[in-house]
C-alpha cells in the first residue's frame, strides 16, 4: 500500500450528473472555486460528459466559458480534467481526425491538464488519435478500461442455447482482459491508466485482482473510478488504496453516494486510519461542503435523495460503534472477506445518510441508468409488467451483438433493443423484427470491434451485410453554418470552438448560438440607442447653459440638427 494517495475530485462534473442532472450553473460553480483552490485536490473533473450539451441545453450558457473561468481560478492549483469517448466524442457515430485534433487542442488549451478518455467498446484503436493530440498539446492522456462483467443467462436460456447447439461463454471479461487492455493502451502512449466503473459493478475482491496485477504490470500511474449504485463502491474503493493504486475518484458528501462516486470525507477518515496522506487541506472540506448544500436546497426540484449528515473533519468524531466499522472494514478488506467489508462499508454510508444501495440494479447486475432507461420505455407503453422477461434477454441480445461492455452508450444500446426483442415476442412477431438505429450500427461495425466476433449470419439478418463494416467518416457533413438575419447578418459559429459546438452538438448548439447571437445583436442595438439618448442629453445640457442670445446664433447657424427652444 503506497502511503500517498491523490485524490480527483469529481463533484463538479460526474457528481452533479449522477445525482442532479447536470443542473449546476455558472454562479454556482462560481461559488465554490474559492474554496476548492484552498482545498487543493490533485485533480478536478470539471468538464466533458454531459456538461457542454446540458448547460447549453438548459441553462443557456457557453461550455468553452465554463471551462476557462474555471481554470482561471483553480488552475494553478488542481489539474482540471474532462472526459470524452476517443473517436466518437459525444455522440456515436466517429469523427473525422480535423474535428477530433481541433476539440482536443481547444480543451487542453482551454484549461484542461487531463484528458480521460474511454471507448464503449474498451476497442483500443478507437483511443489511439486522441492520445496523440492530447499529447501534443501538453495534456495528459488518461487511459480507461472501462469494466464490466459477463452476461448472466438463466436457465432457461441456458437450455434453450444447448437445444439450438450454441455456446454459451462463461467467462470473457476476466482479470486478464482489463489488464491486457491497460497494457495496450499504455504501449499506445498513455501516461495514466483509469479503471472506470461507471456502473458501479466491480465488486471488492475483483478490484484487488485487477489493481494488484495492474500495478505489478504497468509502469503508468493507476487511477479507480467507480459508483456507489450497488453498494459496492465505498469498499471497493478502500480495497483499491490497500492494493497500492495511485488515485481515487471521490466527490464531496453532499454530492456522493448512490448514482455518484463514494465520499472524499469518509474516503479520508479511511486514509486517515492508513497512515496514508492524501495531500488535501482538509480544513476548507466542510465549507464546500456547507456550500454544496446550499446548492443541492437550490435544486430541489431534481433532487431525489435526502442530505447526508453533516460532517466536519476537522472536528467532529464518529461514535465509538461507527469509529469501529471503519476499524473492521479495514480488517476486512485486509482478509479479503468480501461479504463482512460490505456489511461494514455499507453500514458506514447508512450512518452517514446516504443512499441505500439499489438491490434491482445489484440483481440484475447491470447499470442503473440502463435499468431505468427500460422500465421507462416499458410504462410508456404500458408493458411493465414484462420487465422480469427485458432482464432475462438483455444477455441474448449482448451476445448477439459481439458482448459489448454496459457502458455509455452501449448499455442504452442494448437495453432499448432487449425491450424491442420482448415486445416483438409480446406481438407474437419473431425477435428483432424491430431494431433500433444505434443497435444496427453496433452490429454492423460503425462503433469498433465488439469484444468477441459477431456471427455473420446474425449481422446479415440485422443489417444486410455479414462482414464487419467500419464506420465511413467520408460521410460526416459539417453543420449549415448560416447568417442570422436577426442577428445582424452574423455567422451562427464565428471561430473555431463554435464550429465544434455545431459539430459535437448539432441541434442543440444551433438553437444555443443562434439565441446567444440574437441576444447580443439585441444587446448590441440597445447600447448604441443609449449611446445616442446620452449624446442627446449632453448636447441638450450644455445648450440649456448658453444665453439666449448665443442659442439663438447657434440654430440659425445650423450648429443643432434640433430645435433645442421647444420643449422635449
Amino acid at each position: 500500500m503506497n502511503k500517498t494517495l491523490k485524490i480527483r475530485d469529481l463533484t463538479l462534473r460526474d457528481g452533479q450528473q449522477s445525482l442532479f442532472a447536470t443542473r449546476m450553473n455558472q454562479n454556482q460553480v462560481d461559488r465554490v472555486l474559492p474554496y476548492y483552490k484552498e482545498a487543493g485536490f490533485y485533480a478536478m473533473e470539471v468538464w466533458g460528459g454531459a456538461v457542454p450539451d446540458a448547460i447549453m441545453r438548459f441553462l443557456k450558457e457557453n461550455p468553452w466559458h465554463r471551462l476557462e473561468s474555471i481554470h482561471r481560478e483553480v488552475g494553478s492549483v488542481s489539474k482540471l480534467t474532462a472526459l470524452s469517448r476517443g473517436r466518437n466524442l459525444f455522440g456515436y457515430n466517429p469523427y473525422p481526425e480535423s474535428v477530433i485534433e481541433g476539440f482536443n487542442r481547444h480543451a487542453v488549451q482551454s484549461g484542461i491538464s487531463i484528458m480521460r478518455i474511454f471507448d464503449a467498446l474498451n476497442d483500443t484503436s478507437n483511443i489511439r488519435s486522441t492520445i496523440g493530440y492530447v499529447k501534443e498539446n501538453g495534456g495528459i492522456a488518461d487511459c480507461c478500461v472501462c469494466y464490466t462483467i459477463d452476461p448472466k443467462f438463466t436457465l432457461r436460456e441456458r437450455a434453450k442455447a444447448f437445444w439450438q447447439m450454441k455456446k454459451v461463454p462463461r467467462r470473457i471479461f476476466r482479470t486478464d482482459y482489463f489488464v491486457n487492455k491497460a497494457k495496450e493502451l499504455e504501449a499506445m502512449g498513455a501516461d495514466m491508466i483509469t479503471i472506470k466503473d461507471m456502473a458501479g459493478l466491480v465488486p471488492p475482491r475483483q478490484a484487488a485482482k485487477i489493481i494488484s496485477r495492474m500495478k505489478a504490470e504497468l509502469k503508468i500511474p493507476i487511477d479507480f473510478h467507480t459508483h456507489c449504485t450497488p453498494g459496492y463502491g465505498l469498499a471497493s474503493t478502500l480495497v483499491a488504496i490497500m492494493n497500492g493504486v495511485d488515485i481515487v475518484d471521490t466527490s464531496i458528501l453532499n454530492f456522493s453516494g448512490g448514482p455518484a462516486a463514494p465520499s472524499f470525507e469518509i474516503i479520508q477518515l479511511f486514509c486517515n486510519k492508513l497512515g496514508v496522506d492524501t495531500g488535501v487541506n482538509v480544513n476548507v472540506i466542510a465549507t464546500i461542503n456547507e456550500q454544496l448544500g446550499e446548492i443541492r436546497k437550490e435544486m430541489g426540484d431534481i433532487d431525489n435523495y435526502e442530505l447526508p449528515r453533516t460532517f466536519d473533519l476537522t472536528k467532529d468524531t464518529l461514535p465509538p460503534e461507527i469509529d469501529q466499522l471503519f476499524d473492521q472494514a479495514i480488517e476486512f478488506a485486509g482478509k479479503n472477506d468480501e461479504e463482512k467489508l460490505l456489511e461494514a462499508t455499507q453500514a458506514i454510508e447508512r450512518w452517514f445518510g446516504l443512499p441505500e444501495p439499489n438491490e434491482e440494479v445489484k440483481k440484475a447486475e447491470i447499470p442503473g441508468g440502463m435499468y431505468t432507461n427500460m422500465i421507462s420505455q416499458l410504462k410508456q407503453l404500458k408493458l411493465d409488467h414484462l420487465m422480469s422477461r427485458v432482464l432475462e434477454v438483455v444477455p441474448v441480445v449482448r451476445l448477439a451483438a459481439g458482448c459489448p461492455p454496459l457502458v455509455t452508450p452501449t448499455s442504452q444500446i442494448v437495453g432499448v433493443q432487449a425491450v424491442n426483442y420482448v415486445i416483438d415476442e409480446n406481438k407474437k412477431q419473431k425477435p428483432y423484427t424491430t431494431k433500433n438505429n444505434q443497435f444496427v450500427s453496433l452490429v454492423k461495425g460503425e462503433y469498433g470491434k465488439t469484444p468477441i466476433e459477431i456471427d455473420p449470419d446474425f449481422r446479415e439478418m440485422i443489417c444486410g451485410v455479414r462482414e464487419e463494416t467500419p464506420y465511413n467518416v467520408d460521410n460526416y457533413k459539417k453543420p449549415e453554418n448560416p447568417e442570422l438575419d436577426q442577428a445582424g447578418d452574423r455567422l451562427l459559429a464565428e471561430n473555431e470552438k463554435e464550429e465544434l459546438l455545431l459539430d459535437l452538438f448539432p441541434q442543440v448548439a444551433t438553437t444555443f448560438l443562434q439565441e446567444l447571437k440574437e441576444s447580443e445583436y439585441r444587446a448590441m442595438i440597445h447600447e448604441e440607442e443609449m449611446k445616442k439618448v446620452e449624446a442627446h442629453l449632453a448636447e441638450k445640457a450644455a445648450f440649456d447653459k448658453l444665453s439666449d442670445e448665443e442659442k439663438k446664433k447657434r440654430l440659425l447657424d445650423g450648429l443643432y440638427s434640433y430645435n433645442w427652444s421647444t420643449d422635449d
